[in-house]
């Protein structure tokens, strides 16, 4: 999105907008490919914990001056003292990062509009019945202290010279959680990408894309025609590309049509094909006629001074995708949580499987088998091999801390609670199907920034606002 972000350090707010909050921690939570749980998140990873920035020294204790309410929120109170520290740690945050700072009564008013938005998820989310567990709140505190580079007892430390009490620090932590849920229940399920978007996307980015940063693999047909050729020859040598074509399209093999067709030396001796290599290798009509193309696609007979070619599109790197990735291959627990299971109470359960695992005293493959409650269970809770940007950032996060035949502490996602263990990590290269995932991927979290602020201004605008006075 387009907004001038504001890094609010309320030590746990997350970015305000000028025209609204950017959506955080989004996933997608349809089936994985192979039908393995809600994990699958084929997009960017977003940070699974609340966005941090920690309070500049002196930020977090603003004067206090007389207090009154400034505005009142479906019943509920905001005081001009809540805006006025809010505000001092914005002013903070904008000075470190340096450029133009905006007009006090200005930044004051935006600060009241994202504090009157924030007070209207938390009020839609107590009254949707969503809840946080403590255990949710000690996984994220743990979260933003390895953001920081701290343990928990340094950040909170920290904070305490700054004057922000562990009680309110955690309360902010859940009201983030709160809303992040609230957000994903809501906003997710208005957001579908059609391949249409894909192919959209793609061509866009081909489009605009550096030529040496876009590899492509082309097949081709040559059917020459000689210099000073006669009209009747020219007729008969498109003609005869044209039957090529043609083939090709009817579902010919290409390499078999590049032999009987073409004039190039790679028809006979590979098929056709002229290898993978970045688009500025290849001559500019090549480049053009294929531009934004899916793989498979036939393009010809187009004319060059040479004769007529016949091209099909092969593999394509995509530009501004990675050709390799780390791949991670992992096996989990999962234990569904409500009203019959608490987190806390599958934290306990899960750690206890993961104590007997390291004692050697029971086998997490059995352990899945048994008493996962993920459709991986009954392959020892294996999810295969995956690429990043799968699973949701939780589970994201907790895998990049492991190292092969590490399990982790047990984790809380939006599904449940989890039991990692990483089997094995590889550099992989990047199938055609794979990039195209996760150009689907920056699609949908494009359409989730999209959906979330259209969502949030539905919200806002069905709740009853009185504003008193203005923040002083």
């Amino acid at each position: 999105m387009n907004h001038r972000v504001f890094a609010l350090a309320l030590a746990t707010l997350a970015s305000m907008s000028l025209q609204g909050a950017v959506a955080q921690g989004l996933r997608p939570s349809g089936a994985s490919p192979s039908g393995k749980s809600g994990l699958s998140a084929p997009s960017a990873r977003p940070p699974a914990t609340p966005s941090i920035t920690l309070p500049e020294p002196g930020a977090g204790a603003a004067p206090r001056s007389a207090d009154f309410i400034v505005a009142v929120v479906n019943s509920e109170p905001v005081t001009n003292y809540e805006v006025r520290s809010r505000l001092a740690r914005a002013e903070a945050q904008l000075a470190k990062q340096g450029g133009a700072m905006p007009p006090r009564d200005l930044l004051a008013r935006e600060v009241l509009e994202r504090i009157i938005l924030e007070k209207v998820q938390l009020q839609q989310a107590r009254e949707s019945g969503i809840k946080v567990d403590d255990v949710a709140v000690a996984q994220a505190e743990q979260g933003v202290a390895r953001q920081n580079d701290m343990t928990v007892e340094q950040l909170y430390a920290r904070l305490a010279r700054d004057g922000m009490s562990r009680e309110r620090f955690r309360e902010e932590l859940r009201n983030q959680l709160l809303q992040q849920r609230l957000r994903e229940r809501e906003v997710e399920a208005r957001v579908k990408v059609s391949d249409l978007d894909v192919d959209q996307f793609l061509r866009e980015e081909q489009k605009g894309a550096d030529p040496s940063a876009m590899e492509i693999n082309l097949g081709h047909v040559l059917v020459l025609v000689p210099e000073n050729a006669s009209p009747v020859q020219v007729a008969e040598r498109q003609a005869r590309a044209q039957r090529a074509a043609d083939k090709v399209r009817a579902g010919e093999d290409f390499a078999a049509v590049a032999r009987e067709f073409s004039d190039a030396a790679e028809g006979q001796r590979a098929g056709g094909l002229l290898g993978l290599r970045p688009a500025d290798r290849y001559p500019e009509l090549f480049v053009n006629s294929t531009l934004g193309l899916p793989v498979g696609s036939i393009v010809g007979p187009v004319r060059s001074p040479a004769g007529f070619h016949v091209l099909k599109v092969v593999e394509r790197v995509t530009a501004g995708m990675p050709a390799t990735v780390v791949q991670n291959h992992a096996r989990h627990i999962l234990l569904r949580t409500g009203p019959q299971l608490s987190e806390t109470a599958a934290v306990a359960r899960l750690a206890d499987y993961r104590r007997r695992v390291l004692a050697g005293q029971a086998d997490f493959a059995a352990l899945a088998r048994e008493h996962s409650q993920d459709g991986s269970a009954k392959d020892g809770g294996d999810l295969g091999w995956a690429n990043p940007g799968r699973y949701v950032p939780e589970f994201e996060q907790a895998l990049d801390t492991l190292k092969p035949g590490e399990v982790s502490e047990p984790l809380v996602s939006r599904f449940g609670v989890h039991l990692v263990q990483l089997l094995e990590r590889r550099e992989a290269k990047l199938t055609q199907r794979e990039q195209r995932d996760m150009a689907r991927g920056t699609v949908r979290e494009k359409k989730l920034d999209e959906a979330y602020a259209t969502w949030a201004q539905e919200l806002r605008g069905r709740a009853y606002v009185e504003y008193r006075d203005p923040p002083q």
